[in-house]
């Protein structure tokens, strides 16, 4: 499965902090029990990561509803 294949799966996401300073990201759902825990840089990391994935699906989706692909036609 990619990101970007669809699917009826669902779960539960919680993110915070352990009582060993780490950070825990949570998911839970059919089948899936699956802690990870990150150390606060690494964290931070992943929150960056999020950000620009999330300024990135707003500009995909802009292009979108504006009718802009950035697909040239032939």
């Amino acid at each position: 499965m990619s990101i970007n294949s669809e699917h009826d799966t669902s779960a539960n996401l919680q993110i915070g902090p352990t009582d060993l300073g780490m950070v825990r990201i949570y998911l839970e759902g059919d089948g899936i029990d699956l802690p990870m825990d990150f150390d606060p840089d690494e964290a931070e990391e992943i929150a960056e990561e999020l950000r620009a994935a999330a300024d990135a699906a707003r500009l995909i989706a802009s292009e979108a509803s504006s009718g802009k692909s950035g697909k040239k036609k032939k």
